[in-house]
């Protein structure tokens, strides 16, 4: 009798997500909770808030990030990898083709209620967040420090920082949880010597080649490594280094590229596939290609070789207290995070008096509390309304 490969299913379903998570880290996270977990359960919500927090440190794409440590964790490097490549691949393909001549894409009427639904489903993700973490008064004393700061300096540099504050502060209450066994810390450094190794590498070797491909695929992979706060950070950094400063590509062609990454579903970082095709527009359809390519590795490796290494260690770090005693903390930070992005997403509604995204943002928050409704379900509705409008 003929048997379904292990973790085919996991893979459709992050694949599925891959084609309908528009909205960048905020909904991803609120469509991993309603699908990865409370559909399918492949990891309970205490594990994806952990991964959650422990992403949030890091350079790179976080949403990326955390679904390859949701595959690291079921089946292992193997299943990661493979995981990664199901997120990113959607995206890529079609900012590929958009990079080929589809900018007719760029038509944002279509998706006009299309960010209003997402804004909900961020809302109802921090609803669900704010209920598990903002338990005691310490954990609500961070949650408001941190949107008072979060609207005040509105910098994602400083996104880091607070999850800093948050972790260190909760850190404290290290003597209200349980002491382990500790085993000596074994650190599998390999990931971490890949990460810094190939980012020096690469800079020597386009130094010394002077090699246009590795040129770009360093500037990439130094993007990737360096950049914090998700797409709407990396999107000005690239537009400074290729527009501005070195003149390699247009600028109404970067706004197109731009304006489609943040309207597909899956990851914003996939742009850099659509700017390393225009980037290798001299050598050929094959260059062209290869610049697709170049561009998603060099902006993806990064961050995937760094959850590789933390997320393998990070076992051995909860043995101690304070680190235990720091992730309610973090979350609660984050659960701020959340809260500000909402206000940042919603604020250009109240300016324009744009009533009609505002009730839909409203709408789709108590839709996904109160009803089973997959998400997919309401970004369909959504997009079929803007075709109907445009």
């Amino acid at each position: 009798m003929w048997r379904k490969p292990k973790h085919v299913e996991f893979l459709w379903d992050v694949l599925v997500l891959a084609m309908t998570s528009f909205g960048g880290v905020q909904v991803h996270i609120a469509l991993f909770l309603k699908k990865l977990v409370k559909e399918k359960g492949y990891l309970t919500e205490d594990e994806l808030f952990e991964i959650q927090a422990l992403c949030s440190f890091l350079p790179g794409p976080t949403s990326t990030q955390m679904i390859t440590a949701i595959g690291y964790k079921r089946g292992g490097a193997n299943l990661a990898y493979v995981t990664l490549i199901a997120w990113i691949s959607p995206a890529v393909f079609v900012m590929t083709l958009a990079a080929f001549g589809m900018t007719y894409l760029r038509n944002r009427d279509i998706i006009q209620f299309v960010t209003p639904v997402g804004i909900g489903l961020i809302l109802q993700a921090g609803w669900i967040m704010a209920q598990k973490f903002l338990r005691a008064p310490m954990y609500i004393l961070i949650f408001l420090f941190t949107v008072a700061i979060g609207l005040y300096i509105q910098s994602p540099f400083i996104f880091p920082v607070l999850l800093l504050i948050g972790g260190l502060i909760s850190s404290l209450n290290f003597k209200d949880f349980p002491r382990q066994n500790k085993h000596k810390m074994i650190i599998p450094w390999a990931n971490f010597h890949l990460f810094w190794g190939f980012l020096v590498f690469l800079a020597v070797l386009g130094h010394f080649t002077d090699y246009y491909p590795i040129r770009i695929f360093e500037n990439f992979y130094r993007n990737g490594s360096l950049v914090f706060g998700g797409g709407q950070v990396l999107v000005p950094v690239l537009f400074t280094e290729f527009v501005e400063f070195k003149h390699l590509i247009r600028e109404d062609d970067f706004l197109t590229g731009m304006t489609l990454s943040q309207t597909l579903p899956g990851p914003v970082f996939a742009l850099t596939s659509y700017l390393g095709v225009l980037l290798m527009k001299d050598y050929g359809t094959i260059g062209e290609l290869a610049g697709s390519v170049i561009g998603a590795l060099g902006i993806f490796l990064p961050g995937t070789f760094l959850i590789f290494f933390v997320y393998r260690i990070w076992g051995q770090l909860k043995q101690y207290r304070f680190i235990r005693a720091s992730l309610p903390g973090i979350q609660s930070v984050s659960v701020g995070l959340t809260i500000v992005a909402v206000y940042a997403f919603i604020h250009p509604m109240i300016i324009q008096a744009n009533l009609i995204g505002f009730g839909i943002v409203v709408v789709t928050f108590l839709v996904a509390q109160m009803t089973k409704l997959p998400p997919i379900a309401l970004f369909v509705i959504a997009l079929l309304a803007g075709i109907i409008v445009s």
